[in-house]
């Protein structure tokens, strides 16, 4: 296929590069004019839909992708499919896929799940919204940039998808860490608590697959000395998305309303800017009850 790639940064130059290493004929726009292998570097984002199959996306925010959109669209050929694997509201997502379609495009939201190691790997995993027929023709691309790719309805519930994913993540983690500090201040030996933990009722991915305790389990950010996986700042970005969601469709979220002020007290007020969003355990371990 020919593809055109706008926003070449951590997740999306690797995503591109791999599209490009399977044969793809691929062109790419970032606004920091990055290069990358295979890729055909072009100076603005029309330059890099024009004559595409599908238009991917990677991008930090939905206001963002709607000026994006605003300009790509028009520069799009008929019936290609404009593919955003961006996190987005999901609000922005609907917007841009209906403006699509009213210039005769397909247009899929496809959250990815991964991260940069993901990217690079090739593993990610897509939870896409939007028609079945640009889902086929996008299908073939997920294979390559990813190892799973979950269709999820219509336009938007990619978004919707990742939104609740990873407001359970957020708690989850919270809730992990909140124990292990607890379980320090009872005299509980942090292996004995894994062992434990990861077998029993409380396993979590944020326990079994990402345990915030270093030494303990496979091996995770924690190891690092926190160094982002998975950035806080970038939890907070997803939770408070889920907080929007939720005042839009009049939902009760009280964890997750509760998980998103921690982290941005974490990430704001704090130390947690540029830390791993698994980094709340040592927060927890220096704070008493009061």
């Amino acid at each position: 296929m020919k593809i055109g790639f706008i926003g070449l940064g951590n997740m999306g130059g690797p995503m591109a590069a791999n599209l490009a290493k399977a044969g793809h004929e691929v062109s790419g726009f970032d606004v920091a004019g990055v290069e990358i292998d295979g890729v055909t570097s072009v100076e603005t984002g029309p330059a890099a839909a024009e004559g595409a199959d599908v238009v991917i996306t990677m991008l930090p925010n939905g206001s963002i992708l709607r000026a994006v959109a605003d300009t790509v669209i028009p520069a799009m050929k008929p019936g290609a499919v404009l593919l955003d694997c961006s996190t987005v509201d999901v609000d922005s997502a609907r917007t841009v896929a209906q403006q699509a379609k009213a210039a005769n495009l397909g247009a899929l939201d496809a959250p990815v799940s991964g991260g940069i190691g993901g990217a690079a790997g090739g593993t990610l995993t897509f939870m896409v919204g939007g028609s079945d027929e640009a889902f086929a023709i996008a299908k073939p691309l997920f294979d390559i940039m990813g190892q799973k790719s979950v269709h999820c309805g219509e336009a938007g519930n990619g978004q919707a998808a990742k939104i609740c994913n990873n407001m359970i993540l957020g708690v989850t983690m919270i809730a992990t860490c909140e124990a292990f500090a607890l379980a320090d201040k009872l005299g509980l030996s942090r292996e004995a608590m894994f062992d434990v933990v990861s077998t029993s009722s409380g396993y979590s991915w944020s326990m079994n697959a990402y345990c915030p305790a270093p030494g303990v389990g496979p091996t995770s950010p924690a190891d690092n000395g926190y160094l982002p996986g998975f950035a806080a700042e970038l939890m907070l970005k997803d939770l408070r998305l889920s907080q929007q969601a939720a005042e839009a469709a009049d939902a009760d979220t009280p964890m997750g309303e509760e998980a998103t002020a921690l982290y941005a007290r974490f990430v704001e007020d704090e130390d947690g800017l540029g830390q791993d969003f698994s980094a709340m355990l040592p927060r927890f371990e220096k704070r008493g009850r009061g």
